[in-house]
């Protein structure tokens, strides 16, 4: 990477690593802070209500709310009071499950298509901006030891 490296200190694994997860948090943290900011000025939006758009956007077909909650790692009641929202507003349908009729399946209307587009390519462009620093390289490396370098039950 571009940036200046210190030179390594004499600790134990255990310490590197406890200094690698608190960097980590902190630029997740901070990146995540920044795009809550920037979503409320320019869209009026929530984070938690672009995350279940964009989950349903990657299922066209829909989902059912308990799948919904557990890719987005969430109570099943976090994700029912944004989703009641979603669907007053519009952007979301509710559809009765035949064989479950305690389960309930979601996906967005074309109206919540055409809103959450519209959100998605500036959010692109946001997260872009803010990994700026990185270059093509870096990002290739970054992207293969987060993904090959932990445990398989936090790969994604």
């Amino acid at each position: 990477m571009t940036a200046q490296r210190s030179k390594p200190r004499t600790q134990p694994a255990s310490k590197q690593k406890l200094r690698l997860w608190i960097r980590l948090l902190g630029a997740s943290r901070a990146i995540e802070a920044e795009l809550r900011r920037r979503l409320r000025a320019e869209f009026g939006e929530t984070l938690p209500r672009f995350d279940v758009m964009a989950a349903l956007q990657r299922r066209p077909h829909g989902m059912i709310m308990t799948e919904l909650s557990r890719y987005l790692m969430v109570s099943n009641g976090n994700v029912t009071g944004i989703v009641e929202r979603l669907v007053a507003e519009g952007h979301v349908m509710r559809l009765p499950v035949e064989a479950d009729r305690r389960a309930t399946f979601v996906r967005l209307t074309p109206k919540g298509t055409q809103h959450f587009e519209g959100m998605a390519s500036v959010h692109e462009a946001w997260v872009s901006e803010l990994l700026a620093h990185f270059d093509s390289g870096e990002t290739d490396t970054l992207i293969e030891l987060l993904a090959t370098r932990h445990p398989p039950s936090l790969r994604t």
